[in-house]
């Protein structure tokens, strides 16, 4: 939002700070300015000049050679390729060694063999506008040498770029920010009164719920839901010729381009108030009827910007009785706007549903400061004094006779809410209390309507039509107390506060869990984005970002192997990257896609830092593996690790696994939860010095277990038995399965299995191993007999002998 310092002046006189100063304070209420423009410094070099001459240049068929009177007392020659410039006319001009905004130093120089002794400007040249199509022409009797800016009105002005985040859209005027500015908010904003102002309107307005004629217009709402109100006035007898300069002056101040009268009033108040009206020629309108309809398919209209455009059932349009006049709150239509030739006006003042005017907007590539507030809502109890305004600046800058009747078709009254403000609510939020007093004095000033609640404790605050979008609960109420009250007055020490009773869905525990583990590990967490190529995802967007994106990830390892190569191609060797993101699978057309959090791991390099006491090792599957069994531990115990021999899981899922160096993940029940391995050096875009990429990309089940509790247990008091058997085991037997069993058939004293010796080769026979292995035994309320260890120790032998064959070494 562009904003002229004097505008907010002129709007509320009480703000007297330097534009620094302005802001600041617009960035402590949450709207920082991007930029600060001090037009009259930028244009201190600019002079008004009359072109005495102009004629063709001998040498150039698009340029002319012009005779100009800068007021120096001789006549300066200056080559132009403006097509508008001619004799007589007064256009800004900038000497030789004089500097436009932006820097750019005017020198004398020679075009096609004839010497130019300045510039002649547009406004887009000056920081006014963006026209650039030809000079800008100043309307009015000025003595060549008069200094821009006082023509202009523009000492002491400044613009601010103020960024307006898209839920503010009262913000987008004058007048909004002139509340939020001002000392006493909005009481302290009143419009100012037009220099040569016409006599007051005398008006009386029309009403009705969908259709009344006006002047011999009737006016109609086809579609309540995108066309709740609609406004009308008729002005007969204007004069359409250029603006008064200090309406050009207030447009050029906030980087609009003037264009005539009728249409710059229209734009003053749209930036005055925030609220777009539009003026039609009213003798183009066929049929003596105007209708905000649905358009018809492949309806065609020829908008301002003179493109021809389709529309289709879904957009809103303002129509005549014959086609379509307007773009619904976006752009009208060429036929119908405002020429030199219009003696007689329809205004219309409108409010727009801002869905519709987004999808209509986005659909047919029209960017227009109206579109732009309708979509983020536009006050709908502001219909009426907007008109009221327009109609007045229109008949004080054009003339004309205004009808005295005004039109008001209001389908949908739109009822301003109230809600309750609770003290002991505000102060549980924030941690500060505030009485209802001081809630009071920090919410009227935004045109808040308080009143007692009656008994609770609070207020009941009645919200204005400009924040009927924004403010629909209590807590935005809360938010607001906390912007205007500063945020940088809050204590910064942290109150005392209960800790939540509602815990934390399990997923998001193991989530967090599996990111410390991570980090433990010296991994870096990524975040990527969700849109990949067409061949990485099922799942179609139907308004993609990017053409070269049309679909969501079905795995997030890819888009991983993406970030690994960009740090490899940058030369960083030991690459550790994880991210837990949400994968995307299509089912059936029509409905949802499924959604499953993934956590995926890539890593390449050394297996710890280099040190100088010892060689760094690589990165091998032994480690990948090693890091699969911690994050398969952490999920759920009775996750298992094998090797994908004769699956193909890695495949379905999009992971290039090299062959032979593949892992699978099953759950208790058999399924693949996740998978991973060595990737395949085909796949991945890597320089020779790279080492092994490893990656691993695991599902996390929608409902985890929780994590077992730890439970405190005292140190025993009573000594261990401990006892050393030498077994035989076959070469098919695996260490895990003696322990298994042992502790199975021991019972709950036994509270250790440890091998502590291998010994295989000489003596023993073909098959067999020998594993020897220390039994320790122990209870917490008493000493063990050597019966008990005994007989448990004899059981585990005969059930060793039973199901594994295992047998004691003589």
């Amino acid at each position: 939002m562009n904003a002229s310092l004097r505008w907010l002046r002129d709007l509320a006189p009480d703000i007297d700070r330097s534009p620094a100063a302005l802001s600041d304070r617009l960035a402590e209420l949450g709207f920082p300015v991007d930029g600060i423009d001090a037009l009259a410094d930028e244009l201190g070099d600019i002079v008004v000049a009359r072109v005495v001459e102009a004629g063709q240049h001998p040498n150039a068929d698009r340029l002319s050679l012009c005779q100009v009177d800068a007021g120096t007392g001789e006549l300066l020659s200056v080559v132009c390729g403006a097509p508008n410039v001619r004799a007589g006319a007064l256009f800004p001009f900038i000497p030789v060694g004089g500097t436009l905004p932006g820097g750019m130093q005017i020198r004398k120089a020679k075009l096609r063999g004839e010497t130019s002794n300045g510039m002649l400007c547009s406004a887009r040249e000056l920081g006014l506008g963006t026209d650039h199509s030809g000079l800008l022409e100043l309307r009015g009797d000025y003595t060549p040498g008069t200094p821009f800016v006082e023509i202009f009105g523009l000492g002491g002005d400044a613009r601010l770029d103020v960024e307006v985040t898209s839920n503010r859209g009262d913000l987008l005027s004058h007048v909004g920010l002139a509340r939020e500015l001002a000392a006493s908010g909005q009481a302290g904003v009143a419009l100012p009164e037009f220099p040569g102002a016409a006599e007051p309107l005398a008006v009386q307005w029309k009403e009705s719920a969908s259709s009344l004629t006006l002047e011999g217009l009737t006016l109609e709402i086809d579609e309540p839901e995108l066309c709740s109100r609609l406004t009308g006035a008729v002005i007969r007898g204007v004069k359409v010729g250029p603006s008064p300069d200090w309406l050009q002056a207030h447009l050029r101040a906030v980087g609009a381009r003037p264009i005539n009268n009728v249409v710059d009033a229209t734009n003053y108040v749209l930036f005055e108030l925030g609220q777009p009206t539009h003026a039609y020629d009213l003798s183009t309108l066929k049929g003596g009827r105007i209708v905000a309809r649905r358009a018809h398919s492949a309806e065609m209209i020829r908008t301002l910007d003179e493109q021809d455009r389709t529309l289709d059932e879904e957009m809103l349009v303002i129509a005549d009785d014959e086609r379509a006049v307007n773009v619904a709150g976006i752009m009208g239509d060429e036929h119908s706007s405002v020429t030199e030739q219009t003696t007689d006006v329809f205004v219309e003042c409108a409010w727009f549903a801002p869905a519709s005017i987004r999808r209509t907007r986005k659909l047919l590539g029209i960017s227009s400061d109206a579109g732009y507030r309708f979509e983020r809502w536009v006050d709908p109890t502001g219909q009426r004094a907007a008109l009221e305004r327009v109609v007045h600046l229109i008949v004080t800058v054009a003339g004309g006779t205004a009808h005295p009747e005004f039109a008001d078709l209001h389908v949908q009254p739109w009822h301003a809410p109230t809600l309750v403000l609770r003290s002991a609510r505000v102060k549980h939020v924030l941690g500060v209390a505030f009485s209802e007093p001081e809630m009071r004095g920090l919410l009227e000033p935004l045109g808040f309507v308080c009143s007692d609640a009656g008994g609770t404790k609070g207020l009941h605050v009645e919200v204005p039509g400009w924040r009927g979008y924004d403010v629909t609960r209590e807590v935005d109420l809360i938010e607001e107390i906390a912007r205007r009250h500063g945020y940088e007055r809050f204590p910064e020490a942290l109150g005392a506060y209960r800790p939540t009773q509602v815990p934390d869905h399990p997923r998001f525990a193991l989530e967090d869990d599996l990111r410390q583990l991570m980090a433990r590990r010296g991994f870096f967490e990524a975040q990527t984005p969700a849109f990949v190529p067409e061949a990485e995802g099922d799942v179609v967007l139907s308004n993609p970002l990017s053409s070269e994106e049309p679909v969501l990830r079905r795995t997030l390892t890819p888009s991983l192997l993406r970030r690994l190569e960009r740090n490899l191609a940058r030369g960083v060797r030991d690459v550790r990257l994880f991210e837990v993101g949400t994968s995307f699978r299509a089912v059936s057309p029509g409905e949802r896609p499924l959604e499953h959090s993934h956590l995926a791991v890539v890593f390449t390099g050394r297996a710890r830092p280099a040190h100088f006491a010892a060689q760094a090792s690589p990165l091998d599957i032994w480690d990948a593996k090693q890091l699969m069994g911690d994050i398969a531990g952490r999920v759920d115990p009775s996750w298992t690790i094998v090797p994908a021999t004769g699956e193909v899981v890695h495949k379905a899922l999009a992971l290039p696994i090299q062959p032979g160096f593949a892992l699978v993940i099953k759950d208790g029940e058999g399924n693949v939860a996740g998978f991973g391995g060595r990737v395949d050096a085909k796949a991945v875009d890597a320089p020779p010095w790279a080492g092994e990429i490893f990656a691993l990309e695991v599902t996390l089940p929608d409902e985890p277990m929780p994590p077992a509790v730890p439970l405190f247990e005292g140190v025993p008091s009573h000594p261990a038995m401990e006892r050393d058997l030498a077994l035989l085991v076959p070469t098919t037997v695996q260490a895990g399965q003696i322990e298994s069993l042992a502790r199975a058939e021991a019972g709950e004293h036994l509270v250790a299995v440890i091998p502590f010796d291998l010994y295989e080769g000489k003596g023993l026979e073909p098959g067999v191993r020998s594993i020897a292995w220390r039994f320790r035994f122990q209870a917490h309320e008493r000493t063990l007999t050597d019966d008990e260890v005994e007989r448990a120790l004899n059981n585990v032998v005969r059930r060793l002998n039973e199901e594994l064959g295992v047998r004691i070494r003589a």
